[in-house]
């Protein structure tokens, strides 16, 4: 059955595909579609609400798939039922503008305290390209956002940061942008927006060209997002498009990780043990592999399966709290447009050791080709401050594929889930198509369990049931722009 109209939730159980030598795909969703007038869309970001059990899709509407061609932003919102996901028709967003603008790079951030639900954007004037601005140092785009009270229902105007936010260091900024896809929040309550800036490192020609080079750093806010400052580059790397996780151990420790584009050849990954304000150097990671110029990609976080943890010497087994009250785990599906399912993860089981605290892992998702944007794979990383600890890829679509955004769920309590406890699974979305990756944007949902059966066996990206993989000795390599 081909992808586009596999029933939800169906594939080979991972041993029959290994034993036939084929893949297993999780289903997919088309959620945008490039239209016969030329109208593409493009730039998915994706924000997952456990307590009302909503996913917000959102991307960019252009007139074609050029970027000079970016118009307005739209979004798609899905109500979560167990394992299905009832997606509601698409939405302009049309107060996320401004005049004689166009609205990119969505950036969707929840405030899990006040409830309030930011979407961060850029707006560029007309139709300049980035390209002339970082050529020219002629900065003509502005930090924007737009917030919600009822969960992305309605929104308010926008609000202009820039010249509260940026100041008069924009001078020094050829242009900048967003993530793009979700920004995150702290256990501080602090705010993260991922962004990137081209620094203008030297004028010629009097004045008239730049010299520039792109460095990752952050947005942040300490008081539910009244006030906001940014952050310091990422120091020595070029870096791009960028994503962050905050990461714990199990030492009780944490960093800030980020993860961004290079045009190096590889992924750089780079660590703030100040929450986002300094960054510490940048890392290339080897194992994660860019296309030429690079392509952007996404990374979530999320506490380790307690199977992996130390656990009570009792041997006796805590059934886990059921959600909070407020968090929807409706019985049945009512009758929906498109449908998406996952299917049970008898991953997590017994409880952690007192006083542990479960350690941070990271899934990534990015084209797997070293060649072109093609063959959109996750990996996994169960140490990431670690830049050898990525497995190989599990790829979920074969063929063009581009740019993505993952989110963490934790599907609602069963009383017949073979855990006992939550699914812990993931949503990704991102850009697809047969002869271009800028055809489609799809949805696709699948679990813990599905990564690590499918996480492809090499000596460094052992299984999950043979334990986690070892880590080695970092490798180096000098790389050049070319």
């Amino acid at each position: 059955v081909p992808p586009s109209i596999t029933p939800p939730g169906w594939g080979l159980h991972p041993s029959v595909a290994d034993a036939m030598g084929s893949r297993h795909f999780p289903a997919r969703t088309v959620l945008f579609e490039k239209e016969s007038n030329g109208v593409t869309y493009r730039v998915p970001a994706l924000l997952y609400l456990p307590c009302v059990a909503k996913l917000l899709a959102f991307a960019e509407e252009r007139l074609s798939a050029d970027d000079a061609h970016a118009n307005l932003l739209v979004l798609r919102r899905g109500a979560v039922y167990g394992s299905y996901v009832e997606w509601e028709d698409m939405r302009v967003l049309e107060t996320a503008t401004l005049r004689d603008h166009r609205s990119m790079n969505p950036c969707p951030l929840y405030d899990e305290f006040t409830g309030t639900l930011f979407l961060f954007f850029i707006t560029v004037l007309g139709r300049t390209p980035e390209a002339y601005q970082i050529v020219t140092g002629q900065n003509v785009t502005r930090l924007c956002y737009i917030t919600s009270a009822d969960q992305g229902l309605s929104w308010s105007t926008a609000t202009d940061l820039t010249q509260q936010v940026i100041g008069g260091a924009i001078k020094d900024w050829a242009t900048f942008a967003l993530g793009p896809g979700h920004g995150i929040q702290l256990r501080s309550g602090r705010l993260l927006v991922p962004a990137y800036s081209y620094h203008i490192d030297c004028k010629e020609c009097f004045g008239q060209l730049c010299k520039t080079t792109p460095h990752s750093f952050t947005f942040y806010s300490d008081d539910h997002g009244r006030g906001w400052r940014f952050g310091e580059f990422i120091p020595n790397l070029q870096t791009g498009e960028c994503q962050l996780v905050s990461v714990d151990e199990e030492d009780g420790s944490n960093v800030l990780y980020c993860n961004a584009r290079s045009s190096l050849g590889f992924r750089v990954q780079a660590l703030s043990t100040d929450d986002g304000a300094v960054f510490h150097g940048g890392q290339l990671v080897q194992r994660l592999v860019e296309p030429p110029h690079g392509c952007h990609g996404s990374v979530i976080g999320f506490p380790a399966p307690f199977v992996y943890l130390p656990t009570v010497a009792t041997g006796s087994h805590h059934k886990p709290a059921k959600p909070k009250e407020g968090c929807l785990a409706p019985e049945h599906l009512s009758r929906a447009s498109s449908v998406t399912l996952v299917r049970e993860d008898p991953v997590v089981t017994s409880s952690p050791a007192p006083f542990f605290q479960a350690p941070t892992w990271v899934l990534y998702s990015h084209p797997t080709s070293s060649m072109s944007r093609v063959n959109m794979g996750v990996h996994l990383s169960t140490f990431p401050r670690d830049v050898e600890s990525w497995t190989e890829p599990w790829v979920i679509y074969e063929g063009p594929s581009a740019y993505s955004d993952l989110a963490y769920m934790e599907l609602p309590y069963s009383e017949t889930s073979i855990s006992g406890g939550p699914t812990i699974a993931f949503a990704c979305l991102y850009e697809n198509g047969t002869r271009s990756p800028y055809e489609q944007i799809s949805f696709s949902m699948f679990t813990l369990y599905d990564v690590l059966q499918n996480i492809p066996l090499t000596a460094t990206a052992r299984r999950w049931d043979r334990g986690p993989p070892r880590l080695g000795k970092r490798g180096r390599r000098n790389c050049l722009v070319s």
